[in-house]
């Protein structure tokens, strides 16, 4: 008989459970003050960022599926926080941005996006944060040329 697998001691295990713990812990928080999604709060991150993108670009930077990023964009476009312009060249492509409400509203949610880390920061202790940042940086520089098809 094979060894068990203690699934708390295994790395991508936690990795995954850690995440979903903070990524719950802060989407109560947008939730109850917006009343977006996780997915919702995803691409209006990206396109917040970035000023203006495609579907295509947030889910390639946030791993979500196509699907969940189409529902993402249609529920911030209802809410007047989002438009979306056809391409020129090729009309299967959208260009997304932020309205000038949802440029306010992004604002908003990157204020307490900041304050969350920072709080987060100070409840685990600037070494331990220093550290689990040097590590993600590690994980994401090894991996971030081999991924794997996501799953969602």
């Amino acid at each position: 008989m094979k060894a068990s697998l203690p699934l708390e001691e295994f790395l991508p295990y936690r990795l995954v459970r850690a995440s979903e713990l903070v990524s719950r812990r802060f989407a109560a928080r947008y939730q109850a003050a917006y009343g977006i999604s996780r997915p919702e709060w995803r691409t209006f991150a990206i396109l917040g960022q970035l000023g203006h993108t495609t579907a295509t670009e947030i889910g390639r930077r946030s791993t979500m599926h196509k699907t969940k990023v189409s529902r993402a964009v249609a529920a911030l476009e209802k809410r007047g926080w989002l438009s979306r312009r056809a391409d020129a060249a090729d009309r299967r492509i959208e260009h997304l941005e932020l309205t000038a409400s949802g440029a306010a509203v992004y604002a908003e949610l990157a204020a307490m996006a900041r304050d969350f880390q920072a709080a987060l920061r100070e409840e685990i202790g600037e070494v331990a944060a220093a550290a689990l940042e040097a590590g993600l940086a590690a994980v994401e520089a090894r991996y971030t040329s081999c991924e794997a098809p996501e799953e969602d």
